[in-house]
């Protein structure tokens, strides 16, 4: 295993690979001196620094692209395209240039004395050979107020295409994304304009995504096909991770064909960008459509678990097959669910696969047969209406046909509706669609279609069957895989109420069947009342039901990661009234709590924990969902219950236009549990939810939709949980045995959460052997007999491992899984034996370096750093909402810990040099003055950008000092030195005579540019009247979000420029040429434009 891996061993390894066949880029290295930030000879041929793309590669390209255009035109889309993008909204611009990219844009042009079109193309998609591949290193990019110089840039055709930031291997690379791509994005956002990959990577480990995706759905790319196993275990070793993604995506033709059909933008905001396993099995698919006739229309089955996107997929293979395939195509999306139907149609509609006029979702079976004989190239239809309805009785109520199961009429000949053999079905959840005769119907009306199965699960026992339907697997990614990849958390199952558990095997038992649906028929019922099992009188029974409700109220608010939970019953009368359990119980438990709080010290752990835990049920709202059907307010009232509430709620639409599903799905709604019994079981993703309370009987495919509602990411959310109270698990085990393997022979749908616990000991031993790397034993330091020695040795291991950063930061990262391990098992963990002997020193040094706990030795040092620091803290309380602003402020002070300012003039320079000498945590107190510059940094800067240049500073002071080229008392010197340089910044307005606002303006309008006094005096007075001007019209030109407008972005520049150019002192003096000027115009503009955007400042806009 290598020790350590740095961004320039990693970068060269990427450069030598695409440098060499069968690769085969052009590649410049560029001269990383700071020196030569300016310097145009650098290889890239731009004509200034601010240009991110090849201007020389890029005009070669669209003549060699599109000889047919004249040479002026292409002269004009060259320009477009070389152009500064930063003052626009970058994601609408990206979108925009995307679609041009793409499709290429449509010229006119006169021909021969006549008048003419064509269509420009930037990149030749059908031969990758044909585009000029470029890879850039350490381009220097001259960015609003500073200059970057990303790592690696790929352009196809001198476009910027895809970014890559590295770190060395002891460096997370979710560091690249929150201080690297996001200041990027911040500093030059220009290069984001035609921006389609993002790259992040240590050598470990690299991740991809969309420059505008949270790091959260950043993703592995490791396989080139399929067929590839991956040792992970290997590629973090030996640091080769960043090569694998090489391997398996900058191929010529794979990136080509990747940026072409492979990614979509939702609403024409969320770019989604396919993941290693779309891709392949996407691609699969294609396969097997150049291969239909042989193949005798079975395309095969396309098993990707639940929540590994697959209806992203479905409109990915749509599109490319529509583009790649000669053919006037058609797509018939089936399902036999309506939330299914509309979900996968508004996933079409939003990333615009189709159109929202598009009328391609048939209301009925007769519907559907016109739709078939019209050759519409997309269909949305439930399998059902492939079956001819029974006859409307007269005396039925349109709401009730509406809510009632519609029962196919069996026995009649459907009729042939096409013979085309153009026609692609793709079938959702193919193993619960085919019914014998629908199914049929289905391959009767289109004899000559092309059939392919998508399903989340894997073909189990009858479900065999499918495979004799669609052919054999296309592609394969379960449930293992995505856990391994990052697409799906890992899901943990407990049996918390063991004497509620069905002791019998139910799986296969009908009426698991039966009971799997919401409304069931007459004989269905029947089949149930007769049914010898007796699985519904056990489950139903109400002293079972009554302990199961207790558990829950008990459980859902002492759980770690307090995300969404759903119950779910076994029909829709239990689920009402487990709701009502459920609040009976809630109530009782607060009641509880209450009481013990009230007989513990105030403000002690255990009354702010109980504390927290009453704030939270609260708060917490519930809500039945259930289908609707005819006459429910009887049906309901026969068994005792009301569902007129319920209904009432499930139906209601808040102030804001939210309906209950879109409550639910929002993570910060108080809506939090849900009692179901069917729906919302399949195909609705609700991020956030992490706890499903499982008590109905549930075998294969529907098992597996169900729990996989808990599998999505989010952020925070280390797994899902599954409470079982029935004992699927157990009768699962040898039924699922097939369904997960993962690459590294792992088999599960979920584990026991005693192997949870497990992973704990597991970190805790990780944490232990990563102290004795570093000398310290803390199995020994608890077993010191002495408290106070003990507490010593555990603050000197903090002090010893806070002194360098690489050894905090790895550190922290352990301590950080363990505290996330131990809050996944709540309470569960709390009912086991278990316990660690190194375990609580563990939690008090996490506690330490998040500040969460007090010590007071440690509180101590801390204490007297704080003072010397805090001598600058005004006791003044600033309120700081939306509409008190700091930057309004003309105080030389900046906001620090909260609501106070602190002002740097009182900062003791000299007092912060002794106490560093005689304090015993020296690196505690160092970190705390690190963090105290850091943030004072921070704030400076969100008044005045130009400041940038500090923070520079200090990473490179803390940089060489983690690289071992400084020495102790030189690196707290040089902080010290820092603080003083701050201090004197700090108080520079003032020295002035201008406001913090004013002094930003007056470093913008100089920064670059050598004044004489009397020139500086003037660009001084014209700053001032500049603000002046813009602040007294604020409610006439500074309007909420007028960056948005292109008149009142328009007005704003139109007052910047009048004012810089007036006819009258203060004005720009006259060494601002025209160029410049310009220049310093639509730098304040965009500067302007930025504080809008991201809601800071006098420049964010009101209300007029």
């Amino acid at each position: 295993m290598k020790s350590f891996i740095s961004e320039d061993d990693i970068e060269q390894a990427i450069l030598k690979m695409l440098e060499a066949a069968p690769y085969s880029y052009q590649v410049v290295r560029c001269d990383p001196s700071p020196e030569k930030t300016e310097d145009l000879n650098d290889g890239t041929g731009r004509a200034n620094k601010k240009q991110c793309v090849l201007p020389i590669i890029l005009r070669e390209s669209l003549t060699r692209l599109n000889p047919n255009i004249p040479s002026d035109k292409l002269d004009e889309i060259a320009h477009e395209l070389s152009r500064d993008y930063s003052g626009t909204d970058i994601t609408a611009t990206n979108y925009t240039l995307y679609k041009k990219l793409r499709d290429g844009v449509r010229v006119k042009f006169i021909r021969d004395g006549k008048s003419d079109f064509d269509d420009v193309a930037f990149i030749d998609f059908d031969n990758p050979e044909n585009n000029t591949f470029t890879a850039v290193s350490q381009m220097w990019i001259q960015g609003r107020f500073n200059y970057r110089r990303p790592d690696v840039l790929i352009f196809v055709n001198g476009l910027p295409l895809v970014f890559i930031e590295l770190k060395n291997s002891t460096v997370k690379i979710e560091e690249a994304y929150n201080k690297n791509l996001t200041s990027y994005k911040r500093d030059i956002p220009n290069l984001f304009a035609l921006n389609q990959i993002c790259v992040l990577s240590n050598g470990c480990e690299t991740k991809l995504g969309a420059f505008n995706a949270s790091y959260d759905y950043f993703f592995e790319w490791l396989k080139s096909s399929e067929d590839d196993k991956i040792d992970r275990k290997y590629i973090r070793g030996e640091g080769v991770s960043a090569e694998y993604m090489v391997k398996g995506l900058l191929n010529k033709a794979t990136l080509i064909d990747y940026i072409e059909n492979f990614i979509l933008f939702e609403n024409q905001s969320i770019k989604i960008i396919a993941k290693n396993h779309q891709f392949m099995g996407v691609n699969n698919l294609c396969e097997a459509v150049k291969n239909r006739k042989e193949l005798d229309g079975k395309l095969g089955v396309f098993w990707h678990t639940q929540g590994s996107g697959k209806s992203y997929s479905m409109a990915m293979f749509a599109r490319k097959v529509n583009r790649k395939f000669h053919g006037n195509f058609s797509f018939v999306i089936i399902t036999d669910r309506d939330d299914l139907d509309t979900q996968i149609h508004k996933n079409f509609m939003r990333t615009e696969i189709i159109g929202p006029k598009d009328e391609c979702q048939p209301k009925n079976g007769e519907q559907l047969r016109d739709y078939l004989r019209g050759n519409k190239p997309f269909i949305f239809t439930l399998i059902h209406k492939f079956g001819f309805e029974k006859p409307k009785k007269k005396t039925e109520s349109s709401a009730n046909e509406a809510s009632e199961k519609k029962v196919p009429v069996y026995g009649k000949k459907y009729p042939v509706l096409s013979t085309r053999d153009d026609i692609f079905v793709l079938v959702d959840e193919a193993h619960r669609t085919q019914y014998k005769t629908l199914a049929e119907n289905m391959r009767t009306a289109l004899p000559n279609a092309n059939f392919i199965a998508f399903t989340g699960t894997p073909l189990l026992g009858s479900k065999r069957l499918t495979n004799q339907w669609f052919g054999d697997y296309v592609s394969e990614y379960n449930f293992a895989q995505s856990v391994e990849d990052g697409s799906t958390v890992p899901l943990f199952y407990s049996r918390r109420v063991p004497e509620v558990g069905l002791q019998n095997n139910f799986l296969d038992d009908d009426v698991v069947t039966i009971i799997e649906d919401e409304n069931l028929n007459e004989a269905e019922a029947k089949l149930l009342e007769n049914s010898s099992s007796r699985i519904l009188e056990v489950i139903k029974r109400e002293d079972r039901l009554d302990k199961i409700a207790r558990d829950i109220a008990h459980h859902f608010p002492r759980r770690g990661f307090l995300g969404k939970g759903m119950v779910v019953s076994v029909d829709k009368f239990t689920a009402v009234k487990m709701y009502d359990k459920v609040q009976h119980y809630w109530k009782e438990e607060k009641k509880a709590l209450t009481i013990e709080r009230n007989n513990v010290v105030k403000d002690s752990d255990d009354y702010n924990r109980l504390t927290a835990i009453l704030n939270y049920m609260d708060k917490v709202e519930m809500a039945v969902i259930v289908s609707e059907e005819a006459d429910e307010v009887q049906k309901f009232k026969a068994q005792g219950l009301d569902i007129v509430a319920h209904r009432n709620k499930m139906n209601a639409i808040t102030p804001e236009g939210k309906d209950i599903e879109d409550r639910f799905k929002d993570p910060n709604d108080n809506l939090q549990l849900v009692f179901v019994c069917a729906m919302w079981l399949t195909g609705f993703d609700v991020k956030s939810l992490s706890t499903l309370y499982l008590d109905k009987p549930m075998k294969n495919h529907t098992l597996m939709q169900a729990i996989a509602r808990a599998n999505r990411v989010f952020p925070g959310k280390p797994c899902g949980i599954i409470v079982d109270y029935v004992n699927v698990f157990k009768f699962m085990k040898q039924a699922l045995a097939a369904y997960a393997i993962g690459d590294d022979g792992s088999e599960f749908p979920a584990k026991n959460i005693d192997e949870l616990i497990g992973y704990i000991d597991a970190c805790i031993e990780e944490a232990h052997k990563f102290l004795l790397e570093r000398n310290i034993d803390l199995y020994k330091i608890v077993e010191n007999a002495s408290t106070f020695d003990k507490l010593d040795d555990i603050r000197e291991t903090y002090n010893k491992i806070i002194a360098i950063d690489e050894d905090s930061e790895k550190f922290k990262v352990i301590l950080n899984t363990l505290l996330n391990l131990y809050e996944a098992s709540k309470p569960e963990i709390f009912e086991r034996d278990w316990s660690n002997p190194i375990f609580s020193a563990l939690i008090y040094l996490h506690g330490q370096f998040f500040r969460l706990i007090n010590d007071e030795k440690i509180e101590k040092a801390r204490k007297r750093m704080g003072d010397l620091l805090d001598n600058s803290v005004s006791s003044e309380s600033v309120k700081v909402d939306g509409a008190t602003e700091l930057r309004e402020s003309s105080r030389n002070g900046i906001y620090m810990r909260g609501s106070k300012l602190i002002d740097l003039s009182k900062i003791d320079a000299e007092g912060l040099r002794k106490e560093i000498k005689q304090a015993k945590y020296k690196a505690v107190e160092i970190n705390d003055m690190k963090e105290f510059i850091e943030k004072a940094l921070q704030q400076m800067i969100n008044r005045n950008v130009t400041r940038i240049k500090f923070s520079e500073r200090f990473r490179n002071i803390i940089n060489r000092y983690n690289a071992g080229g400084t020495e102790n008392e030189d690196y707290y010197e040089q902080l010290i030195k820092l603080v003083e340089e701050l201090k004197k910044e700090d108080s520079r307005a003032s020295t002035m005579g201008l406001s913090d606002e004013e002094l930003e303006i007056f470093d913008l309008l100089v920064m670059g540019k050598k004044l004489t006094n009397a020139q500086e005096q003037e660009v001084l007075l014209t700053s001032k009247a500049l603000y002046k001007k813009l602040k007294d019209n604020r409610q006439k030109i500074l309007v909420v979000d007028w960056y948005k407008d292109e008149q009142t972005r328009a007005k704003v520049k139109s007052t910047i420029e009048e004012v810089l150019d007036a006819p009258k002192s203060p004005h720009l003096p006259d060494c601002y040429d025209i160029d410049l000027f310009n220049a310093k115009s639509n730098l304040l503009l965009n500067h302007f434009i930025d504080m809008a955007v991201q809601g800071y400042g006098w420049a964010r806009g009101v209300i007029s």
